[in-house]
């Protein structure tokens, strides 16, 4: 892949800048038009983060209750929201105020959505770095059918991330610019940078400690052994314990300079506490479409016969996700010597199983395996299938996070464009191979429009809104749970068949 990333490189470097340009501008611009939009509870959640790092010392930032919205992010994170807040008086100095909850202002809309925009330069910069990544194999007369072009396509305009970040409100596009900007060094036998950006991308965000498998082996595979017998197995003298130190003190740099103070300050474990709050329960408000939206229903449809046993239910939570976690971890030892391709796939099987067996899991998470399955499906047409159903499936899921009549076209209308670019452009790609879904897949799929309409709009003028308010919910959860658990399935067993293909050429 270091041959075909220069390949694609080139590429990019002799007229990919004036179109990678126009998209990513394009793309700025619609979030500028998105400002005036509907906005979460994320948004009171940053500004109040924003208060607590501006006024309050170090010692009292995790110990800080006025709002409900603590801060539950990782130290590198309120560092983040602390320099956020010397920019944010300039607009409003009352957002500042701690005791302000709620407070909304036009200069703070103004700031809190521009603050997005402005951070998610890295995540256009690493979207970039990751198209220089891709096979060049498949390069086309025409630039809109080029690899990279639709890749740059598929992460700039991501319809999940446009919502998420600049609707409902979150900092997705600037930390998934660290993971992506880690992925593509590791592409790159960067190595040293790569996990420096990934150790820093985890004191951000922890939510990204479900992929670090992924990079802990094809670290220790590629990097610390520095050779592989001809059938892609370990040469054990290849051990360098030079880089498994240099790997070791990038960790703990990177986490000294992160906990350390709060180590000093005997605050450690009230760190802990905020990040893993585990008194939330094992499912969302809002169920994730996962193995816990179809467990849940199948439980609430016993409860009605009086068939449902809670403890069992527990029992098997517990089974699912110590099964699910140990699977994964040994089939990642299997697969890794595959190479860059075999660590995107680890990194998306870490992703989904997460998602569907995880404790407590936002809906949003879908996104921590979308994104990265993107470099996928512009390499090979089985993996754009896979992607396809997830992405649509995936995105569907999110609309519930925009409930507010005023955004019911916007997010049609951008999931449409979203989705018929993906499939027409993708078909484009693999047009010389067969079809990229099957009738039953294309079926499922067709059924999310049915689905909308009724939620949307049948079901608001039925006399079941006022007794059963979450129908809608719960049958989008649970529709988008079977495309998600079939994909994660589909995309699991695909790559079982290719180790084995690919050890039975090397034997």
């Amino acid at each position: 892949m270091r041959g075909q990333s220069v390949s694609a490189g080139r590429v990019m470097a002799a007229g990919g800048r004036s179109w990678f340009r126009a998209l990513a501008l394009g793309v700025s611009f619609l979030k500028c038009l998105l400002i005036p939009a509907y906005y979460s509870t994320d948004f009171e959640v940053h500004r109040n983060w924003l208060a607590i790092t501006h006024n309050l010392p170090l010692s009292q930032w995790y110990y800080e209750a006025t709002s409900e919205w603590t801060l539950d992010y990782p130290p590198f994170f309120a560092w983040f929201e602390y320099a956020l807040s010397h920019v944010a008086k300039y607009f409003d100095p009352k957002m500042l105020v701690i005791e302000n909850l709620n407070y909304t202002s036009r200069a703070t809309i103004i700031f809190q959505r521009f603050s997005v925009i402005f951070t998610d330069i890295l995540f256009i910069y690493a979207v970039r770095e990751c198209c220089r990544c891709v096979n060049g194999k498949r390069a086309a007369k025409d630039v809109l059918e080029k690899p990279t072009f639709i890749l740059a396509v598929l992460l700039l305009w991501n319809f999940g991330l446009l919502i998420v970040d600049h609707i409902h409100f979150q900092y997705n596009g600037f930390l998934f610019g660290l993971m992506l900007l880690s992925v593509a060094r590791l592409c790159q036998k960067r190595y040293l940078e790569g996990a420096l950006l990934f150790a820093v991308l985890l004191h951000f965000k922890h939510i990204y400690i479900y992929v670090a498998p992924a990079y802990g082996i094809y670290l220790l595979r590629s990097y610390c052994f520095t050779a592989n017998n001809a059938d892609g197995s370990l040469k054990w003298r290849s051990f360098s314990l030079l880089h498994v130190t240099l790997l070791g003190l990038i960790v703990c740099l990177v986490s000294a300079l992160s906990l350390g103070p709060f180590i000093v300050l005997g605050q450690l474990p009230q760190v802990i506490s905020r990040l893993f709050p585990f008194k939330r329960g094992l499912c969302h408000a809002y169920w994730a479409p996962n193995f816990w939206a179809l467990y849940n229903a199948m439980d609430k449809a016993l409860t009605i016969f009086g068939l449902n046993d809670r403890r069992a239910g527990s029992r098997i939570s517990a089974y699912c996700s110590s099964f699910c976690d140990s699977s994964g971890n040994i089939n990642l030892y299997f697969h890794i010597y595959i190479g860059p391709r075999g660590f995107l796939q680890c990194l998306v099987l870490c992703a989904l199983s997460s998602f569907m067996f995880g404790w407590h899991v936002h809906e949003k998470a879908i996104l921590l395996a979308i994104l990265p399955l993107s470099l996928l499906s512009v390499q090979r047409a089985k993996d754009a299938g896979i992607y396809l159903i997830l992405t649509t499936t995936g995105h569907f899921s999110l609309f519930p996070l925009l409930f507010t009549p005023a955004e019911l076209p916007i997010k049609i209308l951008l999931m449409l464009l979203f989705t018929v670019y993906s499939f027409s452009s993708l078909k484009s790609l693999f047009r010389r191979e067969r079809p990229l879904l099957n009738w039953l897949e294309t079926i499922y799929l067709v059924q999310l429009v049915p689905l909308e309409i009724f939620c949307e709009i049948i079901f608001p003028l039925t006399p079941w809104k006022q007794h059963f308010p979450f129908v809608p919910l719960l049958l989008t959860s649970v529709y988008c749970a079977l495309g998600v658990t079939y994909a994660w399935l589909k995309f699991y067993i695909s790559v079982l068949t290719e180790r084995i293909s690919v050890r039975q050429k090397a034997e």
